[in-house]
């Protein structure tokens, strides 16, 4: 059996009851193509032709046009949810039931079994996913940013999986390493289960992903990048997490502020418990980028 077709053969062993769930995927021209049409027989999938130059859309699923198609696919055949790969397909991410895109770190508890065990996340991620961590009876573990720091976390705590803002999501039982195939095929079992239970996949989430107004990762060239963060930390104050440049804590919602590893960007996500006061340290801490730009 050669190496595809032994991957398959284990992916395939992997998939839960999906009787009943009706879902569109969009393989981004990407090696998802590869396996999507025999993991997932009868779905609805699009950009399923290998090629290298992406011709339909960015192989990036952050990028809020990438996920165009899928989300007029979702809203035009009425499905329950719609799931896309990024280039490589070690990132999925999804978009719901009425194709509004579900924020990636939202999707952690989804992907791995909590309770008993320890769940790493980034330091980007949100409240709302580590304080349901701990409900369920997990142990949420913060790392930093990037798969070169969260496959040894996870190795090093004997964490059961997590996930990051990016869409990357970790298992122990797939060595360690991340899948976009493999936590697909969990974030589905769980949407079958709870439309067999009744519930769309936007009212599945809702425990998690209405409970603070979150800004998403916003991105900035700044030539102070040091300056800025050291402004922004002493401006907002709050308990500070510093694995990762700044993670910055009060009781009424938090800041992060970051050097990206990878783009000349300086990264800034605000979380807050209302859009209003969001939307307050948002402009407050853009105002001291600006100064620093």
């Amino acid at each position: 059996m050669g190496y595809l077709e032994r991957y398959l053969a284990f992916m395939q062993a992997q998939l839960p009851d999906l009787s009943g769930l009706r879902f569109g995927i969009d393989c981004s021209n990407g090696m998802a193509a590869l396996l999507a049409a025999r993991l997932f027989p009868g779905t609805r999938i699009i950009n399923d032709a290998l090629d290298g130059n992406f011709p339909a859309h960015s192989p990036n699923p952050l990028d809020p046009a990438a996920r165009e198609q899928l989300s007029a696919l979702v809203r035009a055949e009425k499905l329950d949810l719609g799931v896309i790969f990024d280039g490589d397909a070690d990132r999925c991410m999804v978009v719901d039931e009425q194709g509004a895109f579900v924020q990636p770190d939202y999707l952690i508890p989804l992907v791995v079994e909590i309770k008993g065990n320890k769940v790493i996340h980034d330091v980007r991620t949100s409240r709302a996913v580590i304080e349901y961590i701990r409900e369920q009876g997990g142990e949420p573990v913060m790392v930093p940013v990037g798969h070169a720091f969260a496959k040894p976390a996870l190795r090093k705590v004997g964490a059961i999986g997590g996930g990051e803002l990016a869409g990357h999501y970790y298992f122990r039982d797939f060595h360690g390493c991340d899948s976009g195939i493999l936590a697909a095929i969990r974030i589905l079992g769980k949407a079958a289960a709870a439309k067999r239970a009744g519930k769309t996949f936007s009212a599945l989430m809702a425990p998690i992903a209405g409970r603070y107004a979150n800004s998403g990762e916003r991105n900035y060239k700044v030539a102070l990048k040091d300056e800025a963060m050291a402004a922004i930390r002493q401006w907002f104050g709050g308990r500070a997490e510093t694995m990762d440049g700044y993670r910055l804590e009060k009781p009424e919602g938090w800041i992060s502020v970051r050097k990206s590893n990878t783009e000349p960007y300086l990264r800034l996500i605000v979380e807050a418990t209302s859009r209003e006061l969001m939307q307050t340290w948002i402009a407050q801490a853009e105002e001291i980028i600006a100064h620093a730009g």
